[in-house]
């Protein structure tokens, strides 16, 4: 008999240690975690550079200078790229809309959050970088993730209904968050 495999998929809010936790539940349930892999496996299946993924990662460009490689078609060679990983087996996939391009495969949709000011103070201290230059960066990559993702899904990223768990991992930690979305599962 084929043992059932679990997909889970992750957003988050910029500083709100949603890696953190996603790491940890695949700690926990023993499978693997896709984050920047799928950047480089979307790049290696399609034959272009790793670096125009990285670029385009989880923001949408507002100009394409790439000779014609624009938004969609990256987001189409991200998308095989991680329905082709789901394909294999079990795994969690970190953000780049993964809620939205497994919906057909009864993937387990988690979304990460923490206040503001907490995800202020975690970037700041993790980059090395004042508060204020940490406002502005978690601002701005909050911003472009739902530009991004409200551009591709036509959904609105971080709304609830989006997900099947909302959870804020500041009030739990970081593992309890991870046990908590592990007996979800």
């Amino acid at each position: 008999m084929e043992e059932k495999k679990t997909i889970i998929t992750v957003g988050r809010q910029f500083g709100s240690s949603g890696l953190a936790v996603a790491k940890e539940l695949g700690k926990i349930l023993e499978i693997p975690v896709y984050d920047g892999e799928l950047l480089e496996e979307a790049a290696r299946k399609s034959g272009l550079s790793e670096q125009l993924f990285n670029d385009s990662d989880e923001k949408r460009r507002y100009w394409n200078f790439g000779g014609g490689l624009d938004d969609a078609f990256i987001f189409k060679h991200q998308s095989d790229a991680i329905r082709a990983l789901a394909a294999e087996g079990s795994a969690i996939f970190v953000g780049r809309c993964s809620n939205y391009i497994l919906r057909d495969m009864n993937s387990i949709d988690i979304f990460i959050s923490a206040p503001f000011d907490l995800r202020v103070k975690e970037v700041a201290a993790r980059e090395g970088i004042s508060e204020a230059s940490a406002e502005r960066k978690v601002a701005r990559i909050d911003r472009e993730r739902a530009e991004y993702y409200n551009l591709f899904t036509l959904g609105k990223w971080g709304a609830a209904k989006e997900y099947h768990l909302c959870i804020d991992a500041s009030i739990l930690g970081i593992k309890k968050t991870a046990e908590l979305i592990c007996g979800f599962v």
